[in-house]
């Protein structure tokens, strides 16, 4: 069985919805990243999951027991929050050590797991400091290890990386991967980061609006996602959408004209037993399977006008125009932009996806 199974789990506030038919299953041993724009309801389900929040309907099972009703001290799980709530007059740790102390453990059995966890976090030399005498990325890692001193079945993280610089977020990010290769404990991770849920997931949970959007390995979400929010969530720079007409259907693939309101605008993309009902659509394309050419002009190219260049060293983003307004960014580890200002862009129709106008992907049918 999983170690968690989230079933038909809801949420409402009175009349408002929060979390609507919430069903997950995370097993052992997994790191998985609830991800999504603020008020998603990523940071409810991580709360209903630790007991902190009531659940309104549904129910919620860990190691094979239903835990709606049991108080969060006795669910098994750890949770790390955003602020380090560490007690100011504590050392580091007395800190660490506090669940334990207030369960009663004896002095020999908090040392113990005190000085693993501190080993582990790399805390060993700062166990006497005051939370006063460290820095951001220390003072995380001392709730860290709250958290592992209590060994828990599941641990739970609330966006526990925002309050540190860049540099530090990815310093942390890569000592919790670590981490999580050591320990072997499931742990689940709320972020509306989306380069910080790719770079820890093992799976990806992408939530909108109270929804789960879809769930998967984070290389698999970028290439395959499911419908258009999905697909713009994930990725920087971000998908391309663009509007586009079906001009005619085949067997093995749709030919897409008037994309970026352009004559020249025509794609044919490989799609088996397209919808020929379906007569206006979206294209989606990332930055990276966008060329940018300067003023040659091949064939199926549309011309554009380039708006702003960023040039990030080993990257170069470029940002344009086309003739009816829609905005195309095309990504290039080489060449040079600035000064350009007309210019033509051309797609990989390969990795064009399709979605209709409500933002449903289109897939072709399966070949046997």
């Amino acid at each position: 069985m999983s170690d968690l199974q989230i079933v038909n789990a809801s949420k409402t506030y009175g009349t408002v919805g929060v979390l609507n038919q919430v069903n997950l299953e995370i097993s052992s041993g997994e790191f998985v990243v609830f991800v999504g724009p603020s008020g998603c309801g990523k940071s409810t389900l991580l709360r209903m999951i630790s007991g902190l929040e009531e659940i309104s309907s549904g129910e919620i099972w860990l190691d094979g027991r239903v835990v709606n009703d049991v108080d969060p001290a006795k669910r098994g799980v750890a949770m790390v929050f955003q602020n380090y709530a560490l007690y100011p007059h504590m050392t580091v740790f007395d800190n660490m050590a506090f669940s334990l102390t207030m369960a009663g453990a004896p002095k020999k059995e908090r040392m113990e797991r005190v000085e693993k966890a501190a080993e582990i976090l790399r805390l060993g030399h700062l166990l006497d400091r005051r939370p006063g005498q460290l820095s951001g990325g220390q003072k995380q890692r001392v709730a860290i290890g709250r958290a592992i001193v209590r060994e828990p079945k599941v641990f739970l993280f609330d966006e526990p990386l925002s309050n540190l610089d860049a540099e530090l977020r990815v310093q942390m990010r890569a000592e919790l991967v670590q981490l999580h290769a050591k320990l072997k404990s499931t742990m689940i991770y709320v972020t509306h980061d989306q380069i910080e849920a790719m770079t820890l997931a093992d799976k990806m949970v992408v939530m909108n609006g109270g929804v789960i959007q879809q769930v998967g390995r984070p290389l698999d979400l970028y290439d395959d996602p499911n419908n258009k929010f999905v697909a713009g969530f994930i990725g920087t720079p971000k998908m391309n959408f663009l509007n586009a007409r079906v001009a005619q259907v085949f067997d093995d693939r749709v030919v897409l004209s008037q994309i970026g309101g352009t004559d020249t605008g025509i794609l044919e993309v490989p799609f088996h037993q397209f919808d020929q009902s379906i007569k206006e659509v979206q294209i989606g394309v990332r930055p990276e399977h966008v060329r940018i050419l300067g003023n040659v002009e091949p064939s199926a190219s549309m011309p554009v006008t380039v708006a702003l260049v960023e040039e990030l060293g080993d990257m170069t983003v470029i940002h344009t125009d086309l003739p009816n307004g829609e905005r195309l960014t095309a990504q290039s580890h080489g060449g040079r932009y600035a000064g350009i200002a007309n210019a033509c862009a051309t797609v990989d129709a390969t990795h064009v996806l399709v979605f209709d106008r409500e933002g449903n992907r289109l897939r072709g049918a399966k070949l046997s």
